[in-house]
């Protein structure tokens, strides 16, 4: 897998963070601190980094029984997950993002909520044999801090404006790369 894909991966995958990250920073106080900030993005930075690896570990450890049509599993996962992040823009409305908040506990279920992708992906990567998981594990979790951080402190700015289009834009990436890798192998 080329590092342009990892990076357009790193990028579908933390369009869930990043929108999260702005509903939290449009409903934490008129300034929001840097330390707030930090802490979301330090949340949803390092659940997309850990879930991928959890991810190929599974992918890894059921590989055999797959290899034949591993490449339908990997456009299929990516489809799902880019249809999912598409189909919940679209659906969700502004009061559940109201409720978000800088807590503990909300920031950890949102980190795992907004990484369930990320593990589903690094499943895509177990099955198109991506011999390290390092390089992509890395990269996913550095766009993903910034992103986080970068939507928390424009969010506090900018209000509701990007939320819905950066999840289906987001959503939209990971289908075409799905659909990359399916024509690559069919081709």
């Amino acid at each position: 897998m080329e590092i342009v894909e990892i990076i357009f991966i790193a990028f579908g995958l933390a369009m869930d963070a990043f929108a999260v990250s702005v509903a939290n920073g449009m409903t934490t106080t008129k300034h929001l601190r840097i330390s707030n900030a930090l802490k979301m993005a330090t949340f949803f930075g390092s659940f997309q980094t850990f879930m991928p690896v959890i991810g190929w570990a599974i992918g890894l450890s059921v590989i055999d029984f797959i290899s034949g049509f591993d490449h339908w599993m990997a456009f299929g996962l990516l489809g799902f997950i880019g249809c999912k992040m598409i189909y919940e823009a679209v659906r969700r409305g502004t009061e559940e993002k109201k409720i978000m908040a800088l807590n503990v506990y909300v920031l950890l279920m949102l980190a795992v909520a907004t990484s369930i992708d990320a593990l589903a992906v690094g499943v895509s990567f177990a099955f198109l044999k991506i011999a390290s998981i390092a390089i992509p594990v890395i990269i996913i979790g550095i766009v993903t801090f910034l992103l986080s951080f970068l939507g928390a402190s424009t969010g506090n700015k900018m209000g509701e404006i990007f939320g819905k289009k950066i999840e289906i834009a987001g959503g939209l990436i990971l289908i075409g790369i799905g659909l990359k890798i399916l024509i690559e192998h069919l081709v």
